[in-house]
């Protein structure tokens, strides 16, 4: 097998864009995004999407390709990036992916369980629950109905859970009896590499971002998709808290602090997923690229 995936994960605003662009343009392939927040294309500076001049260097894919009102699952996502792979491969041996959504991630490199279809109104009804009830209510449902899967799943995350209800309700069996299913066999051997840093470095990059978003506009950005809160795709950090201040529930300055607040609470979530994974190699954010490469180098030799 010839084929590599170079898949490069880590938290929020830990530096993967750049790195993944210098890996690409050293092997001159092309990058798979795997970041679920920077499909859409009405949220470019929220998500912080890379620049012009960044997706202009490298060729990217799965970058605001879709729009918010579209629904777009983990699964559409693994089935339509293993397409893409299968192209590249024809004229590329290494390609690389990108992002800090492990689920994204994984359904590309391991491939996800398989899960029977939902009726669209027990989705909904979810989101009217979590809306009016919080998130408490979802935490209370799951621990009812699957407390196996509440075990260890990620409980603060609105997403998750809804998911797992879903299927719980749909069915009449816990989410965790379609877990640990058989995985399909994938074309590519897969180098996973971690950028990691000091909590406190990563928390004061991620408020320095946040800031930056503020002055390039993200609450104009907001102020657009306002209209559709209610959607699914903007019920994440860095658009919920501007929706609470549109509503007069808190003030801008304190909208910003939630944002910040948020955003490390993530960034926290995403190292407690990735350090799961035993196959990851991980690197200082601040690790000269040529080590990097040289490492993969050495796996894509041996």
């Amino acid at each position: 097998m010839n084929n590599n995936l170079i898949n490069i994960v880590g938290p929020t605003a830990i530096g993967k864009t750049s790195l993944s662009i210098r890996i690409a343009q050293h092997f001159n392939t092309e990058i798979i995004s795997a970041d679920s927040r920077q499909f859409f294309k009405e949220m470019k500076i929220g998500t912080a999407v890379p620049e012009k001049e960044e997706l202009a260097s490298v060729k990217h894919h799965f970058i605001q390709h879709i729009s918010v009102k579209d629904n777009y699952s983990v699964g559409d996502f693994e089935r339509d990036a293993i397409l893409k792979l299968s192209e590249l491969y024809n004229s590329h041996n290494t390609v690389v992916m990108v992002g800090g959504s492990g689920l994204y991630t994984k359904a590309v490199t391991e491939g996800l369980d398989n899960f029977p279809k939902v009726d669209p109104e027990i989705r909904k009804n979810l989101n009217e629950h979590l809306e009016n009830d919080g998130i408490d209510w979802l935490q209370q449902k799951l621990f009812a109905l699957d407390p196996e899967y509440y075990k260890t799943a990620d409980v603060q995350n609105p997403h998750r859970l809804i998911r797992a209800l879903e299927i719980c309700i749909s069915t009449g069996k816990p989410f965790s009896s379609f877990l640990d299913q058989e995985k399909p066999q994938r074309n590519f051997e897969t180098i996973s590499i971690g950028l990691t840093a000091d909590r406190e470095l990563i928390y004061d990059r991620i408020n320095r971002r946040v800031d930056l978003m503020i002055e390039n506009g993200l609450l104009e950005e907001a102020k657009e998709l306002y209209p559709n809160r209610h959607l699914n795709a903007l019920n994440t950090v860095g658009y919920k808290e501007l929706f609470q201040y549109f509503d007069g529930e808190i003030n801008l300055e304190t909208a910003i602090s939630e944002i910040k607040k948020n955003t490390r609470r993530f960034a926290k979530r995403q190292l407690t997923w990735f350090r799961k994974d035993e196959s990851i190699k991980w690197f200082e954010y601040d690790e000269d690229p040529k080590v990097i490469l040289e490492f993969i180098e050495s796996k894509i030799n041996t």
